[in-house]
């Protein structure tokens, strides 16, 4: 995905250790898990609201053309 592999990933752990100490470093693992986690759903929900768009604009469209020959059957009849 972003190209880290092993040595990048010990490096960054060992960074991760010096920075935060033993103590916090899975205290900081959760909070960022968590973080990614809020994230993907997050984006899920906005890409299926995008989705989901078109089809609504579609059925509101469809609505409002049966509401204005209604209205133009109606005036017609008069």
């Amino acid at each position: 995905m972003f190209g880290i592999g092993v040595p990048e990933l010990i490096l960054i752990l060992i960074i991760g250790l010096v920075v935060f100490g033993p103590g916090k470093l899975p205290e900081v693992g959760r909070a960022v898990g968590k973080s990614i986690r809020e994230f993907k759903k997050a984006t899920t929900a906005v890409s299926e609201e995008l989705d989901a768009a078109p089809e609504k604009s579609r059925r509101e469209a469809k609505a409002e053309t049966k509401t204005e020959e209604k209205a133009e059957a109606g005036a017609e009849a008069k």
